[in-house]
């Protein structure tokens, strides 16, 4: 029986390649998806989502908008010189026929793990706003995740947005703190492990050849390709949120070691770096389940071949 799942996202190329993924995998049910600043402005996350899923014939999942803005500071810049101005890479998707679910994601969600009959896997691919809002305003229904799969932070590779902090963490460092300071089962998907994972143009014209929805995937990432190329000397993209997304799809297909991890929450060079205790193993409850080794080649080979199902026709 598929797993219940929850995507709380900021799209966003890489996260609109997330969502796609979860559509593409029998072995979760996505319920829900919840929106967030980051990225992109909140009203854009909220509208990209509603577009991504509408793209795979799904618009039958509720997307519900959440926090515009992060806990305590100002996110000081979004990331449109990576996105796009409007966060798909330029590619203006047809709209929704489906509004916005009426509800605040943090109700929306508490709403769900609280009628769930079975536990709920819960992949934060943005900034952590809307989780620790959930941990802060409905803690019983927070202590229903099934499992917190996180895209975010790092343990040796330094950050992505400064030399210390990745993007998703450095937008809302109070949050992500709150969230790796709790009891949730969490687990890091940093830089350690999205950055040696790269989908190359090979792989990106074989879900692009599959039909209209790969092909509109494909288009996406075109400004995405650039970026790469220009950040990272790579030739191809790096596709953080879908190896995060990866994860809660085939738990245990990263390998995982208990660690503490604290964020810095200064206003210094140093805000938003994951600051993880590799000396040893943690027995701590708070203890997070942090990515460190992964095989790149299946993940890219896994996430290709299930973006190229999204255009296969449905045995009748």
């Amino acid at each position: 029986m598929p797993r219940p799942l929850v995507i709380d996202t900021d799209p966003g190329i890489d996260d609109a390649l997330a969502i796609l993924l979860a559509l593409a995998s029998p072995e979760v049910d996505l319920r829900l998806v919840t929106t967030v600043h980051g990225n992109v402005e909140l009203a854009r996350t909220t509208e990209n989502a509603l577009r991504v899923l509408h793209l795979a014939g799904r618009s039958d999942v509720p997307v519900a908008a959440g926090a515009r803005e992060s806990l305590v500071h100002p996110q000081p810049e979004r990331a449109g010189h990576v996105h796009g101005a409007a966060g798909l890479g330029g590619v203006d998707l047809p709209r929704s026929p489906a509004p916005p679910d009426a509800r605040p994601a943090v109700v929306a969600l508490a709403e769900l793990l609280l009628a769930s009959p079975e536990p709920v896997t819960v992949a934060a691919v943005g900034p952590l706003t809307n989780v620790a809002l959930l941990l802060r305003t409905f803690p019983d229904a927070a202590a229903r995740i099934g499992r917190l799969v996180v895209m975010g932070g790092s343990a040796w590779r330094g950050g992505n947005v400064t030399a210390a902090a990745e993007f998703n963490v450095w937008a809302d460092a109070e949050a992500a703190q709150a969230v790796f300071s709790s009891t949730l089962p969490t687990v890091m998907v940093g830089l350690d492990v999205t950055l040696p994972t790269v989908l190359d143009e090979g792989g990106i014209a074989r879900f692009a050849a599959a039909g209209p929805i790969g092909a509109q995937a494909a288009a996406i990432l075109g400004q995405y390709l650039d970026h790469a190329r220009t950040s990272y000397g790579t030739a191809g993209v790096v596709v953080h949120d879908a190896l995060a997304v990866t994860e809660a799809i085939l738990p245990g297909v990263l390998g995982t070691v208990r660690r503490d991890v604290v964020v810095d929450t200064g206003l210094g060079p140093g805000r938003g770096q994951t600051l993880v205790d590799r000396r040893a193993v943690s027995a701590a409850p708070t203890a997070v389940d942090v990515a460190e080794t992964v095989d790149s080649a299946a993940a890219v080979e896994f996430l290709v071949t299930r973006l190229a199902s999204l255009d296969r026709p449905v045995p009748g």
